[in-house]
C-alpha cells in the first residue's frame, strides 16, 4: 500500500509547502496551520512553481491542493505590507498582477486537472484558489469567505472573473458586497463545490477522484479543460472552431488511439498519458 501524502511528504523550503508525487498525482499542502495557511510571497511562488512542473512532467497527471489545520487558506498574508507613505502610481496594479493573478491564473493553465480540497476556511486569495481549481471537494468544517471588502479594499485575484462565471452577476455581488461566510453547504447549493464530504473523508475522497483522473487520458483532459474556460469567453463560431482544432491535435494521441481500439476490441481502455 503506498504512503499517505500527509504521513511522507517531500518538504519545501522552511516546510510551507509539503509537496508529494504518488499514483501519478502531486499533492500540495499548505502548511501555516498557525497563520490558517495565509498565503506568503515564497509559498505563492512555490505553488507557481509545482502547478508548472505538473504540466510539463509526464509521471504527473492530476494535482490536489489542500491544507493543514483548520482552515484552508486564509488570504494573503498582509502582515509587513505598507499601509501608509507615498506610493508610486503603477505599484499596487504590478503587485497583484505579478501575485495574485499569476497564482489564480497558474492554476486555470495547468495542463493537468487540478482538485481544490478544502479542508476549513478559504477566505479571500484562498477562495479564489480553490474556485480556480477544476474541481472543488469541501469538508463539512469548510467556509468560503470574500472577505475584501471587511478591509475596505476590491477583491482581487481574479474574484470578479471566476464568481459570475460560477454563480452567475447577482450572487457575486451579495457574496463581494456583503462578505458573509458561506457554509460548505451553501457553496454546494450555489455551484461552487462539487461535493461536500465529512471532515474525516476529505482526503481519502481527493484520492479517489485525483486517482481516477491520473488514470484518464491526460491529454484530452487538458484540452477539455482549455475548451470549457475559455468558452466562457468566446462567441459560438470561436468555440466550435476551437473544438474542431482540440479534437484534431488530440486524435494524434496514443490515448486518443487506445480508447477507439478498446471500443472496437469490447475492453476497458488503457491510458498512458501520452
Amino acid at each position: 500500500m503506498s504512503a499517505s501524502p500527509s504521513e511522507h511528504p517531500e518538504k519545501s523550503r522552511d516546510s510551507l509547502i509539503l509537496h508529494a508525487t504518488d499514483n501519478a498525482v502531486s499533492w500540495i499542502t499548505l502548511n501555516r496551520p498557525e497563520a490558517m495557511n495565509a498565503i506568503t510571497p515564497d509559498q505563492r511562488e512555490r505553488l507557481i512553481h509545482l502547478l508548472t512542473d505538473a504540466s510539463a512532467d509526464p509521471a504527473v497527471r492530476a494535482v490536489v491542493i489542500t491544507a493543514t489545520g483548520r482552515g484552508f487558506c486564509a488570504g494573503a498574508d498582509l502582515r509587513g505590507a505598507a499601509t501608509g507613505g507615498e506610493r508610486v502610481a503603477g505599484d499596487v496594479a504590478r503587485t497583484i498582477r505579478l501575485g495574485a493573478q499569476r497564482l489564480v491564473s497558474a492554476v486555470l493553465d495547468c495542463e493537468k486537472p487540478v482538485i481544490a480540497a478544502v479542508n476549513g476556511t478559504a477566505a479571500g486569495i484562498g477562495a479564489h484558489l480553490a474556485l480556480a481549481c477544476d474541481l472543488v471537494l469541501a469538508s463539512e468544517e469548510a467556509r468560503f469567505i470574500e472577505v475584501f471588502v471587511r478591509r475596505g479594499l476590491v477583491p482581487d485575484g481574479g474574484g470578479a472573473y471566476l464568481l459570475p462565471r460560477l454563480v452567475g452577476p447577482h450572487r457575486a455581488k451579495e457574496l463581494m458586497f456583503f462578505g458573509d461566510a458561506l457554509s460548505a453547504a451553501d457553496a454546494e447549493r450555489l455551484g461552487l463545490v462539487n461535493r461536500v464530504v465529512a471532515a474525516q473523508d476529505l482526503e481519502k475522497t481527493a484520492r479517489e477522484w485525483a486517482e481516477r483522473l491520473a488514470a484518464g487520458p491526460t491529454r484530452a483532459l487538458a484540452l477539455t479543460k482549455h475548451l470549457v474556460n475559455s468558452s466562457l469567453d468566446a462567441d459560438r463560431a470561436t468555440a466550435f472552431a476551437a473544438e474542431a482544432a482540440a479534437q484534431e491535435i488530440n486524435m494524434t494521441t496514443r490515448d486518443a488511439q487506445e480508447g477507439v481500439a478498446s471500443f472496437v476490441e469490447r475492453r476497458t481502455p488503457h491510458y498512458e498519458g501520452r
